[in-house]
């Protein structure tokens, strides 16, 4: 078989690790525009540090912290003119996968001032400004990969942007940050980087690299189940846990997402319901969807998590995020057609056609259940192997 990996940005981790390596960023210019969001990178200490480790080698910056969660266009455009009127040279994000993907998008218009109509063209040529990620979550693993997701209000969705040229010149990843994270965020991005690693075993891309990676992403995150729905995550577990969230990324950016990721997408962009958690209410249906099939994938997904059943994980997922948001049929059904036209969709080891999308999205969100399966998992127990 032909194999093939591909990632490659540096990545450094460790306390203290963004002053302890500021001298990492000398070569990528004379000033930074900063990406964050409105608080967190200065709640957590990740913004001062950067500002410190410019500072020491004699680097400018400029700080643009008007990225919202799911930014769109206009939010990116504006970032890019910021840069360019301020004369930065480089791009240092901090924060979730929300300023990571933002500042991949300014760091690429910095340099090659797109129209707006061909944003999501897919011509972006091969210039953009050197990145340097530094993510504060522990979910998306934007730190290490090809893509930036991007509110598209044209298509009524999130769509994502993939380049080589997206990838970081340099990762920083410092646990540290997670300790300001509150329990809903630290609890709905670790199942998103959960789903990462899911969905690359049960993508057709898989490689025995790319499962070998997702396996121990799994069981990282497996080990912290316990701790994370408790709220008591010792630092270890959060450098575990940050861990976990690179290697998911490290995985989809030679995978790519799957179904899952569609249909999560409508469920952010249209019941405002965070990326991660969206992915997580839709998780035990989808591997249910796989297992007639391919149970081999899905077995691939269990075992890093010491369970021997679906009804298992869906026990932990259900106790983690708690009561399911009302969703109408009508809404699922609409939900079900854009997943359908997702790329995505193709990237399943088993492609799911509209109908069994629709009956995925009634199993986890209709009003009145029946029959077997992860429907009645909130009954079960944990299964351990």
């Amino acid at each position: 078989m032909e194999l093939k990996y591909a990632m490659p940005t540096r990545v450094v981790m460790g306390k203290d690790c963004v002053r302890a390596n500021g001298r990492e960023l000398a070569p990528l210019g004379t000033k930074a525009l900063i990406v964050t969001g409105a608080s967190s990178a200065k709640a957590c200490g990740a913004l001062d540090d950067v500002i410190a480790a410019l500072a020491a080698n004699g680097q400018g910056h400029q700080v643009f912290d008007q990225v919202p969660a799911n930014p769109g266009v206009d939010c990116v455009y504006l970032g890019a003119e910021v840069a360019r009127k301020a004369g930065c040279d480089f791009v240092v994000a901090i924060g979730g996968g929300s300023p990571m993907d933002a500042a991949k998008v300014m760091a690429l218009l910095a340099k090659n001032p797109l129209p707006k109509e061909e944003l999501f063209s897919g011509n972006y040529g091969n210039q953009a400004l050197p990145i340097v990620a530094i993510p504060t979550t522990a979910g998306t693993g934007s730190e290490v990969t090809q893509y930036a997701i991007i509110t598209n209000h044209g298509a009524e969705t999130k769509s994502g942007i993939a380049t080589p040229i997206f990838f970081p010149k340099l990762a920083l990843l410092d646990a540290k940050y997670l300790e300001s994270v509150s329990k809903r965020t630290m609890t709905n991005t670790v199942v998103d980087s959960l789903s990462h690693s899911i969905e690359g075993i049960i993508s057709n891309r898989a490689s025995p690299v790319t499962d070998a990676l997702a396996a121990r992403g799994i069981a990282l995150v497996g080990e912290c189940l316990s701790e994370l729905g408790a709220g008591t995550l010792s630092a270890d577990q959060l450098g575990s846990l940050m861990l976990a969230s690179t290697i998911g990324g490290m995985v989809i950016a030679n995978t790519g997402t799957t179904g899952l990721h569609a249909m999560g997408y409508s469920l952010t962009y249209f019941k405002g319901i965070d990326h991660g958690r969206a992915n997580g209410l839709l998780m035990t249906a989808f591997l249910d969807f796989v297992k007639t099939s391919r149970p081999d994938l899905v077995k691939k997904v269990l075992d890093p998590l010491k369970m021997s059943s679906l009804s298992g994980l869906a026990f932990v997922i259900e106790s983690l995020l708690g009561e399911k948001e009302k969703i109408t049929d009508a809404e699922l059904e609409k939900f079900s057609a854009k997943a359908a036209a997702s790329k995505n969709i193709g990237n399943c080891a088993v492609p799911p056609n509209q109908a069994e999308i629709l009956a995925m999205f009634r199993s986890v969100f209709a009003e009145k259940k029946a029959g077997p399966g992860v429907a009645t998992a909130r009954h079960s127990v944990i299964e351990f192997v």
